[in-house]
């Protein structure tokens, strides 16, 4: 009874819900493949205006960069290289998750802690995580392990600030509600807590996606054998311009796929009944 009355706390919050009319949903993909049509016209302008001066740019246009990339997948080059990166990445968001989200909670729910720590973290955050890819090398070494590291600072400030938002965000009447009802710590915390901030952490996700997925290609230069970053190293070395240029429409692809993945669980979250 107690939880029920919580959960009910919860879905009595008024949210608003866009609605969209027949057709939109067509229209935006309509103009979204109209930008990316755009882009690829501006590409191939920019590399034909460089070709008088830089005779390799003739390498780098449209044509040749999604020849490239048709053969590298047809031939299986790219398999391995992209199934190790988003490994990596997985790790990374899922190492921040775990360390961001109950410092999160934490410092959202102590105005204590979070004045005391705001000012060491904000300090903390501001330095480029590739600025730490000396001393990763030098205390985890050469492999997989600086690079998670790398990519955990990287993600974990966005998860944590927005968790912190989300706690900070919660209606005082849910917990005094609550706490009237003798909730537990532990009722509180699953029944209200992680409903009513679930959607701030779902937007610290996503943009932790995008600076994860940044850092990533550098990342995969520190000595690895493998990944989409070693990979652009290894055709700049051999001089295959086009399949540098094909790697690096995959990387967009790929990042762009994973952030339509982190905006759809965001939307579909602030739209469930269960939260209206």
């Amino acid at each position: 009874m107690q939880s029920t009355i919580a959960e009910q706390a919860i879905a009595s919050k008024p949210r608003s819900v866009r609605i969209l009319k027949p057709g939109a949903g067509f229209r935006q993909f309509c103009h979204g493949v109209a930008g990316l049509l755009v882009l690829v016209v501006l590409w191939d302008l920019g590399t034909r205006l460089l070709q008088s001066s830089i005779p390799l740019a003739s390498m780098l246009g449209p044509r040749e960069t999604f020849a490239s990339l048709y053969e590298l997948i047809i031939t299986n080059q790219l398999t391995t290289h992209t199934i190790v990166s988003l490994k990596r990445v997985l790790v990374g968001l899922a190492l921040a998750l775990v360390i961001g989200v109950p410092f999160g909670l934490a410092i959202g729910s102590s105005r204590v802690l979070e004045s005391s720590t705001g000012g060491a973290f904000q300090f903390l955050r501001m330095i480029s995580p590739l600025s730490w890819m000396p001393i990763a090398v030098m205390v985890f070494g050469i492999g997989d392990a600086p690079i998670y590291f790398l990519l955990t600072f990287a993600a974990v400030w966005p998860i944590m600030l927005n968790t912190a938002a989300g706690v900070r965000s919660l209606d005082p009447k849910w917990l005094m509600l609550a706490k009237s009802l003798s909730a537990t710590p532990a009722e509180v915390l699953l029944r209200i807590v992680v409903p009513g901030i679930l959607g701030h952490v779902l937007t610290g996700v996503r943009l932790a996606i995008g600076i994860i997925w940044i850092v990533l290609v550098p990342c995969e230069m520190l000595g690895v054998s493998s990944g989409l970053g070693y990979f652009i190293l290894d055709t700049r070395d051999r001089l295959a311009y086009s399949e540098l240029m094909a790697v690096i429409v995959l990387i967009g692809a790929l990042g762009f796929i994973l952030d339509g993945i982190a905006q759809k669980l965001y939307r579909h979250w602030s739209r469930s009944p269960a939260r209206r």
